[in-house]
């Protein structure tokens, strides 16, 4: 199925998942104190509503399950998905909205990418003082300032991550296979600076709509390890090309990539790709990740994957810096709080923030292997 053809088909899956709001599975006794809110914004956009659905699952089933232990001190969390298309224009409405709700005390869990990048940015134009916490916020070169606190890695760790591994043994050379010129345009700088600091020569490839296409005519001198910036559709369209060339090649794909869905797709049949994540494996057992199967088992009919996982750990994040707040619970208090940028283990997942702001260093790697298996 070709990537258009499958954003549309999870199109009214997303619209489901997405269209739910209110308070998050909040139980009569459990949590009856005065709601507060906290605000997700989710983008809708064809090319990255994969992503933000994922997301979105399991930054849910985390609310649902704070809320049915007693929410946030006793009050339930009033968990309110704010849907944008990814334009400015969506994503200033969205804002106007949060304005206008005092009650709003965070937005956590911002996702997509390039929407996160945007808030970011408009957000330090804005007067509204509220946290912006653990947005899926990839871009490397996204300016990070007091009232954002990323918690995932960005690309450019997660492309050190799995190429270091790589150049210790010899790698001189890599391809960065661009899957748009947005995407090219958004991330080029980001890729450069990291083939540099590992001393790598650098090709760039750009898809232009049918990826399979650019995957078929790749020539001999086309180096044999292949950085790809794109979805999870776009890959597997990618993969198919190269499927039908005689030369191997290993393709490098990093945390927006579903590597699952790439091989129920029928992508990557004697390609091997290994997929970069900014959290631990979904199959670990430490206490984060055996919670958030334990809890998605029991309120979605959804696999555990790692675009979810990452939801859920934001929100539970976002929880329990709230949770230490002893003053009033303000947009103003809750700023200040995620300001200390205290260290955290949620379970073995460590934040811990340098000094660009960022909680930066989990990296993992999985390896889809050309007979269909993902070995992590």
């Amino acid at each position: 199925m070709d990537p258009s053809g499958r954003r549309r088909a999870m199109k009214t899956c997303a619209a489901l998942a997405l269209g739910l709001s209110g308070v998050a599975g909040a139980q009569p006794g459990r949590a009856a104190g005065k709601s507060v809110t906290v605000a997700q914004i989710v983008d809708t956009s064809l090319d990255q509503q994969d992503v933000a659905k994922d997301f979105l699952i399991g930054s849910r089933a985390a609310w649902q399950d704070i809320n049915s232990k007693g929410g946030l001190r006793g009050r339930p969390v009033q968990h309110s998905t704010i849907e944008v298309d990814g334009t400015p224009a969506s994503l200033r409405a969205a804002l106007a909205s949060i304005r206008d709700n005092p009650a709003c005390v965070a937005l956590s869990g911002t996702v997509s990418d390039p929407v996160a990048s945007q808030l970011t940015a408009l957000l330090r134009k804005e007067t509204l003082g509220i946290a912006h916490v653990a947005p899926w916020l990839q871009n490397s070169s996204a300016e990070i300032d007091e009232q954002t606190f990323p918690i995932f890695a960005a690309r450019q760790e997660q492309i050190a991550h799995a190429l270091k591994s790589l150049s210790a043994i010899g790698l001189q050379e890599v391809g960065a296979v661009f899957a748009s010129a947005r995407e090219q345009a958004l991330y080029r700088d980001d890729v450069a600076r990291t083939a540099a600091a590992l001393k790598l020569k650098l090709q760039a490839y750009q898809g232009n709509g049918d990826l399979a296409r650019l995957g078929l005519r790749l020539t001999p001198a086309t180096p044999a390890v292949l950085l790809f910036i794109g979805g999870t559709p776009e890959l597997v369209q990618f993969t198919q090309g190269l499927d039908k060339q005689s030369r191997q090649r290993y393709v490098v794909a990093l945390a927006d990539v579903n590597p699952q869905t790439v091989q129920q797709m029928g992508g990557a049949r004697s390609t091997p790709v290994i997929a970069t994540q900014a959290v631990p494996m979904v199959t670990a057992g430490i206490p984060i990740v055996r919670r958030y199967r334990e809890v998605l088992a029991r309120l979605f009919d959804e696999p555990p994957v790692a675009l979810s996982l990452a939801g859920f750990i934001a929100a539970h994040y976002t929880c329990e810096v709230l949770a230490e707040i002893d003053t009033p619970l303000t947009r103003a208090s809750a700023l200040a709080a995620f300001r200390k940028r205290a260290t955290m283990d949620l379970g073995g997942y460590r934040v811990n923030f340098n000094a660009d702001g960022r909680s930066a260093t989990y990296v993992t790697q999985s390896l889809l292997t050309a007979d269909g298996r993902v070995i992590g």
